[in-house]
């Protein structure tokens, strides 16, 4: 079970009662508008099940975590890596925070906490993450934890009838912040 903590939040595994959130963050159009389109809760719910059973990281499981406020336990978002390219060395990231708490730094905070554990944990040469070209909030995120923009991915993403161009991110293990 992971458990981490900085000043302000703990990441932990997702447990069984999270439920009202994941269905929440996976559904909201709000949250969604540069991930997804919201799926029905019977789609969310399989999701669900498949994060509380002992997912295996290493074999390239995401590893999905909560962020909470670490002395009130409210709920602030995910966070998640992904064994992307074990043989490379490769890490994948990606968050999600609740709108109402947006903009007070608990995504970097939260980012640059987990990453410093995969590199204890794991030992890997780079992270990686994708990000809708538009999503400027989280471009913000990525770069303030160190990341570089690595790339643009045209017309990667389609979110409903749309497509969005992907920025590619990386952050090299050594040249973290």
């Amino acid at each position: 079970m992971l458990e981490l903590y900085t000043d302000r939040l703990r990441l932990r595994t997702v447990i069984s009662s999270d439920w009202d959130n994941f269905l929440h963050t996976h559904s909201s159009e709000q949250l969604n508008v540069y991930v997804r389109q919201p799926q029905a809760e019977a789609v969310i719910r399989d999701k669900f099940e498949h994060v509380l059973k002992v997912n295996d990281f290493e074999a390239g499981e995401w590893l999905l975590t909560i962020i909470e406020d670490a002395h009130t336990h409210d709920f602030i978002g995910f966070i998640g890596l992904h064994n992307s390219n074990a043989e490379m060395g490769q890490i994948e990231v990606g968050y999600m925070m609740h709108p109402g708490v947006q903009g007070r730094g608990y995504a970097s905070e939260s980012l640059k906490a987990i990453v410093d554990w995969a590199c204890l944990s794991y030992a890997p040469h780079k992270f990686i993450a994708y990000c809708v070209e538009l999503n400027i909030a989280s471009t913000k995120v990525l770069e303030k934890c160190g990341f570089k923009r690595e790339g643009l991915l045209r017309e990667n993403c389609k979110i409903g009838d749309q497509w969005f161009d992907d920025c590619v991110y990386g952050l090299l293990a050594a040249e973290r912040v």
